[in-house]
């Protein structure tokens, strides 16, 4: 939503059924699928392999190296997203106070295939009662804060989305913090090639 927010058509790629997605759809596995067409590639590996909030890592697979091997091959610009734990250049840092989001504690990290794009965010900042969005929002930071486990219009007022359930929420990037990244992608490629860009 933040790309489309951007100015970007957004065409989305999963191996499982998607069915609050709000744009073009695919369900294909996102490794092989044809690239040829897109101006920018966004790539959110699986993260539970990385998070520090995952008990027991064995049982899922980490394919970030691969998923960039992959985006480099490309030769189309690209960024990735994901959890801190990752094993990933930090080309920024997003959580949501840094984006006008005061009420989510959720720290992203990005790669950007050129870093320089970038410019700097302000610091984290938030409200006293900040939420945590991870573990379905049944986090223990979540029932020590608020002595229950958060609601699901909680979870979505926080992250600014209001179309997603419980699950989906857990998983997803808030649009703010990609509204920031492809509004930063979207000046580099004008400021480049002189052409705007759309998909």
């Amino acid at each position: 939503m933040g790309y489309h927010r951007a100015g970007f058509e957004v065409v989305g790629v999963d191996i499982k059924p998607q069915k609050h997605y709000p744009f073009e759809f695919h369900q294909a596995d996102a490794m092989t699928y044809p690239l040829d067409g897109f101006d920018v590639i966004h790539a959110s590996p699986p993260c539970q392999h990385y998070s520090y909030g995952t008990p027991d890592k064995s049982k899922h697979k980490g394919i970030l190296p691969e998923v960039r091997d992959m985006l480099k091959a490309s030769g189309i610009p690209w960024v990735i997203e994901n959890v801190p734990g990752s094993p990933m250049r930090r080309d920024a840092r997003i959580c949501g106070c840094m984006v006008g989001l005061p009420k989510i504690r959720r720290v992203r990290y990005f790669e950007f295939y050129d870093p320089s794009i970038f410019a700097l965010l302000p610091g984290c900042n938030h409200i006293l009662n900040a939420i945590t969005v991870t573990g379905h929002g049944t986090t223990s930071g979540n029932r020590i804060t608020w002595g229950r486990n958060i609601k699901v219009s909680e979870m979505r007022d926080a992250m600014g989305i209001g179309w997603m359930n419980r699950d989906e929420l857990s998983q997803a990037i808030p649009p703010a913090y990609t509204l920031w990244i492809g509004l930063q992608i979207m000046e580099y490629l004008r400021g480049k090639d002189g052409q705007t860009v759309s998909k």
